[in-house]
């Protein structure tokens, strides 16, 4: 079954059993981007190790050569030259070398900024013999660029990663905002092919009243009517920032109570229980409200079988005002109750898994309240709470 709604020049084909949310583009563009990561970091890695033995092969012949003009100044008599050698020594400005006699005790060093506690645990060591009976060990460290070199690869790795989930993050902060305003597109847009025949069904109803002054059915027909008409307000304001005014709570899930009572059935009890006063206020949209309530209440009817018991239960605690709404289900799984808000999750056979997402919209971006599952069992049904900042003498509490 498909439902077609049209918004201008838009037509969009939505399936009942589609997850409107699966956002396909972004998982291709991040696997994309991510596969393009990794094989710039292989790349790389490759490239940099090769230098890195080069360099390596390089320092380890200087290492030799400046071993052997050390050897060569040690043994040198009064009538060499020792200038050569000398400068050769004096050249090597950036491997760490140090020189042990034959029990490993260090004699000198050079470029060293921070010794280390064993030198043997370095490169070498090179032999340089003094005499027949006594050699000097050369130990060298990498120099402090060829470390640089090989750490290189992994600081690559990183920023690549930093920077891929920041386009990821943009990419998908980008296409929610352009789901939210086409919903609120179709929303507006729903919102206003009611507003004419609703029109219309106000003035039929108001002729028929005229007709048949006494007809006991005419008042339903006028309640249902300008519900359509709330309805067609609740769908108006999805998108726009809705107008909060300090409002008495009982007062408006009385009402709420009141409607669903008459339209369901008389097998499904709900009780109202309440622990605040009829004047407690709470910053609220009304019409908003009451579009939380009655989606509760649907889902907990939908979760029960032909008898059932819907309990709702208002207390305040400090600044905030508790709403909990109760029903004699079949309970929510531990591993399913945080989804359960989750935009097109849902455990129905018919359904787009909507109301729960919507509602936690509404009351949590739009009223800066919570609502969640605080308890449910198996077999045994589900509290749902919702939590609203407290009004006091007409100003909300921070």
């Amino acid at each position: 079954m498909h439902f077609f709604c049209i918004n201008r020049n838009i037509t969009l084909p939505l399936h009942k059993k589609d997850n409107v949310f699966k956002n396909i583009p972004l998982n291709r563009t991040g696997s994309i981007a991510l596969t393009s990561a990794l094989l710039f970091v292989v790349a790389s890695v490759l490239f940099t190790n090769h230098l890195a033995h080069r360099l390596a092969k390089e320092e380890a012949k200087s290492i030799e050569i400046w071993a052997e003009a050390t050897r060569q100044i040690i043994s040198a008599d009064e009538d060499t030259d020792i200038d050569f050698y000398s400068s050769i020594i004096e050249d090597n400005t950036n491997i760490p070398v140090y020189m042990l006699d034959g029990e490993g005790n260090i004699l000198e060093t050079r470029n060293v900024k921070r010794q280390v506690k064993d030198p043997t645990e370095l490169h070498g060591p090179i032999e340089v013999t003094i005499a027949d009976d006594y050699t000097q060990y050369i130990y060298y460290d990498d120099s402090y660029a060829l470390k640089q070199l090989r750490v290189l690869p992994y600081i690559e790795f990183g920023i690549i990663v930093l920077f891929v989930l920041i386009a990821l993050a943009a990419i998908s902060i980008a296409q929610r905002s352009e789901q939210d305003r086409l919903w609120a597109g179709l929303s507006k847009e729903t919102a206003h092919q009611l507003g004419t025949p609703i029109s219309s069904l106000i003035a039929w109803q108001e002729l028929l009243k005229a007709t048949y002054p006494d007809d006991k059915l005419i008042p339903e027909m006028k309640a249902d009517i300008y519900r359509l008409q709330a309805i067609a307000d609740r769908f108006s304001k999805i998108g726009s920032k809705p107008e909060l005014t300090d409002t008495p709570v009982m007062p408006l899930i009385e009402q709420t109570v009141s409607y669903m009572r008459r339209r369901m059935s008389k097998s499904v009890r709900i009780e109202l229980n309440a622990d605040i006063d009829e004047d407690t206020l709470a910053a609220l949209n009304p019409t908003l409200f009451q579009w939380v309530l009655e989606n509760l209440i649907k889902n907990s009817v939908d979760a029960m079988d032909a008898n059932g018991t819907i309990s709702i239960h208002t207390g305040r605690e400090n600044d905030r005002i508790n709403i909990d709404v109760t029903d004699t289900g079949k309970g929510i799984e531990k591993s399913k109750q945080s989804r359960i808000f989750d935009p097109g999750f849902t455990t129905k056979t018919r359904g787009w898994g909507l109301g729960l997402s919507l509602s936690k919209r509404i009351i949590e971006d739009y009223h800066r309240g919570k609502i969640f599952v605080k308890h449910s069992q198996i077999g045994i049904g589900t509290t749902i709470r919702i939590t609203l900042e407290y009004a006091e003498n007409g100003t909300s509490a921070a």
